[in-house]
């Protein structure tokens, strides 16, 4: 599906589902600004698009391919982005609580292109706005694609947040219960942070350096808005490696929680073994199939009882004054 969004600077109107035949009129104005949007399109869609602002054959192909990280291609004339967007499943299988959504992104003098393969809501928001007002589409391309990563990058706190209440919940659960359950949980959480931290450090890496060498072009009066950008970025990816070092030290308190019990069930066992051992030797010393001395007495088995019981006793108190147990 193809969307089209226009401003145009000379009388200052938004214009929807225009006639993309008509480009060269469309981009005569540097201050007007085209925005082009592609969602669930199919390669004859992109195909046609990218002839029409001519766009490299691999910057195409790699909007019909998932990228695995975000990036930033230059061209002669326009940029190329990757960014990934976040969808957040707690109650979903575990190898689908987090996935992440590509949306590509061609970035021109005086046009947009964004492609993703499904509707994502941090490019629908932009939308609606464009559709009533021409705030958003006034101060150029760059400031678009602002509000559109924005959106993008506001949807990761919510993840943050409930990463870090799963956390404390770990935390404390690890003291209270054990099993299978809290295995699998840090082995999710594992996996969620590895994701978020492959998705935030490209994309940081994208805006890290606002007209250097390794970034794009954004005008003066845009920059704050880039920075405040970074900003966030920043600080999630800093929470992000926060969790990173909190999980890894949940899991080793966990498995030291573990040994520590697993060694003392082998003390008790092994306590009760040493404690068997000279009961099992009497026991089979008197229970031979032969006369003894004194089994005719009446009490015989009573002394045998208590001769075990004294022996038992004895060594408990001794295990207990050296304290082994």
């Amino acid at each position: 599906m193809i969307k089209t969004y226009y401003y145009n600077y000379e009388d200052n109107s938004m214009y929807h589902d225009v006639d993309l035949e008509n480009l060269d009129q469309l981009l005569e104005n540097p201050d007007s600004l085209l925005w082009i949007d592609l969602y669930d399109c199919s390669a004859e869609e992109l195909h046609y698009v990218g002839d029409l602002f001519n766009f490299h054959p691999l910057a195409l192909e790699d909007c019909l391919q998932e990228s695995p990280r975000a990036k930033l291609d230059k061209y002669d004339d326009y940029h190329f982005f990757v960014f990934h967007a976040l969808r957040y499943f707690e109650d979903a299988k575990e190898e689908d609580e987090i996935t992440s959504t590509e949306l590509d992104v061609f970035m021109g003098l005086n046009y947009i292109v964004t492609i993703h393969p499904v509707a994502l809501a941090a490019v629908g928001k932009v939308a609606r706005i464009c559709l009533r007002e021409t705030e958003l589409m006034n101060r150029g391309p760059e400031y678009l694609l602002y509000r559109i990563v924005d959106n993008i990058v506001d949807d990761y706190f919510p993840i943050i947040d409930r990463l870090g209440e799963r956390i404390d919940d770990l935390e404390d659960n690890i003291f209270l219960n054990r099993g299978q359950e809290i295995t699998e949980e840090i082995l999710t959480l594992k996996r969620t942070i590895i994701l978020l931290r492959k998705v935030l450090i490209p994309q940081r890496r994208i805006f890290g350096n606002i007209n250097g060498h390794y970034s794009f072009f954004v005008n003066e009066e845009n920059r704050p808005y880039y920075l405040d950008l970074v900003d966030h970025l920043d600080s999630i990816l800093d929470t992000a490696n926060t969790y990173r070092d909190l999980v890894n030290s949940t899991t080793e308190t966990y498995y030291s929680i573990l040994t520590g019990r697993t060694s003392e069930i082998i003390t008790v066992l092994t306590i009760i073994s040493i404690i068997m051992m000279p009961l099992t030797v009497i026991t089979g010393f008197f229970g031979m199939n032969v006369h003894l001395p004194g089994s005719d007495n009446p009490y015989y088995l009573w002394f045998i009882l208590l001769g075990m019981i004294t022996v038992a006793l004895g060594m408990m108190g001794f295990f207990r004054y050296r304290n082994w147990i």
